[in-house]
């Protein structure tokens, strides 16, 4: 016991000696699903509120940026496609809890982005219930049917109708892009949750939007074409006039793109590192270092990428085949240090486990959207089982009482994976050349170790990794790198630099971060 307190101690030590506000030139994203986080009200269902309350939890992680899934009305769970653009889902609250949540971040220094998908409505939106079949309805043009009588509508994938997780068939129907009226109803929403008491304060708005599946030939089917320069860049142009910090993140449904076209043409400011994350699931140094030169070296003056390993619409990272805890912590130094904005995806701090089911349901993605995991039990206080005993995601359920794979469990461990996010985060916020400094891949003749540089001005610091399960030895080919000036800012303190030596001796999937001294090289 007086070893594990002294080891927590020394993090904790670790952590206040890099603690910093958060700030305006660093970002750490939150991908939160609010419906699992936490409940306030003992409904089973995350909350607004819920997230107000664990904004404390949220920034002692590091936390800059919360990234929240669709809030307003819709038959489906995930909220993804509307039946009211305009009002939030009751099971998350009141706008005034959404604005006490956004306000309360905001005095932080932290800010709320929001996950919109603006190309489909649910068939109980009433663009769909008052034009099918009826072509003189003033919503007729607003969504894309096949004929002139409305009775042929162009349904998501074409497929007719969507079974959800609680039995229920509902349908998804495609959007007109190409109508005026859309065109203007789309920027008045987004507008509106920029700036809703139109002060132009923004104190009560979103610092940013996510753009679920955004493309310029809307499913590849030809129907709806040439939507980057048709919709979304003179929406995007007309909304950064209301607020020209708002960041636009564009998801691109393509996940073996760059996505640099979406800068050029769609005129966001970020998209997502698809291929990277690719890259590190593989832990191989030859793919990841290609992976990084792409997603980081060709980037447009202004323009970010954002870095994950997990999100919602894919298998947890810990489920990945052949996971260890060695692993985890690999990929954990690469998705916060690697270089972009680094985003978490709710309960990967905690190696959260999770893959979808097959089958022609929605609850089938449950899986990777399971409860955040707050106590060592199954249940406590917020808990938001809201998917209880309602199909083979519960009784096939990844939550494990005692399993170690909780918050209870890992906050007072110093070795945990949560301690550790906590101490990478960190370094991320405090030091300027990982906060938004350049990558650069530094050479070291040994297939196994992967090392790079991060670089602002005059701050440099080395990141070496060893991807294998065995001990490797790295020689560093750079030879004016002022190796005997590395300050160790985390990782093994037996693992140094020899006099006069370019060589380490890493422990199996070892992660040492160095920060070289001023009189570094530029």
């Amino acid at each position: 016991m007086k070893r594990l307190q002294l080891g927590m101690l020394a993090v904790l030590g670790l952590l206040a000696n890099l603690h910093v506000n958060a700030q305006a030139n660093g970002e750490v994203m939150y991908h939160v699903f609010q419906r699992s986080f936490f409940d306030s009200n003992g409904d089973g269902h995350g909350d607004l509120k819920g997230i107000n309350q664990k904004l404390d939890y949220l920034q002692e992680l590091g936390i800059t940026t919360i990234l929240l899934t669709p809030l307003y009305q819709s038959d489906f769970y995930h909220n993804y496609f509307a039946t009211d653009f305009e009002k939030i889902d009751p099971a998350y609250g009141t706008f005034d809890d959404y604005a006490a949540m956004v306000k309360a971040a905001h005095m932080r220094d932290m800010k709320v982005y929001q996950d919109v998908e603006m190309q489909y409505v649910a068939g109980n939106h009433p663009w769909f219930k008052e034009s099918y079949k009826k072509p003189g309805s003033k919503y007729a043009g607003y969504l894309f049917f096949h004929d002139q009588l409305n009775e042929k509508p162009y349904y998501f994938l074409d497929i007719t109708e969507f079974t959800t997780y609680n039995n229920r068939k509902e349908q998804i129907v495609v959007v007109n892009m190409n109508n005026q009226k859309v065109k203007d109803y789309t920027l008045k929403v987004l507008k509106y949750w920029a700036d809703p008491n139109g002060d132009g304060k923004f104190d009560d708005g979103v610092d940013g939007f996510r753009l679920d599946h955004m493309m310029d030939n809307l499913d590849n089917q030809g129907r709806l074409k040439n939507l980057f320069a048709g919709f979304w860049s003179p929406l995007l142009t007309q909304l950064k006039k209301v607020n020209p910090k708002l960041q636009i993140v564009a998801e691109q449904a393509n996940w073996n793109s760059y996505g640099y076209d979406y800068f050029s043409k769609g005129k966001v400011d970020r998209v997502f590192a698809f291929r990277l994350k690719q890259a590190i699931a593989t832990f191989d140094k030859n793919k990841i270092e290609k992976a990084a030169d792409s997603t980081f070296n060709y980037l447009p003056k202004d323009k970010q990428q954002v870095v994950f390993i997990e999100n919602h619409d894919t298998k947890r990272f810990a489920s990945e085949e052949g996971m260890n805890p060695g692993k985890l912590r690999v990929a954990a130094a690469l998705n916060i240090l690697i270089g972009g904005i680094p985003s978490l995806y709710y309960g990967q701090e905690l190696g959260m486990k999770g893959e979808q089911l097959k089958g022609m349901t929605d609850g089938n993605d449950i899986p990777v959207r399971e409860a955040f995991e707050w106590y060592k039990a199954e249940e406590g206080q917020g808990m938001a089982t809201w998917y209880k005993n309602t199909g083979e995601w519960w009784d096939k359920r990844n939550m494990k009482p005692n399993d170690g794979i909780s918050l209870e469990e890992q906050k007072s461990d110093p070795n945990s994976l949560y301690n550790y996010y906590r101490e990478l985060i960190a370094i991320k916020n405090k030091y300027p050349e990982f906060a938004n400094g350049d990558y650069a891949v530094t050479e070291n003749y040994n297939d196994n170790v992967f090392t790079f540089l991060r670089k602002s001005g005059r701050n440099i610091s080395l990141v070496v990794i060893n991807l294998s399960s065995e001990e490797q030895f790295a020689m560093l080919a750079d030879i004016s790198l002022p190796v005997q000036r590395a300050k160790l800012l985390s990782g093994d303190a037996r693992v140094v630099f020899p006099r006069g030596g370019r060589g380490l001796a890493l422990p199996p999937y070892a992660v040492q971060v160095y920060r070289f001294l001023p009189g570094g090289p530029r």
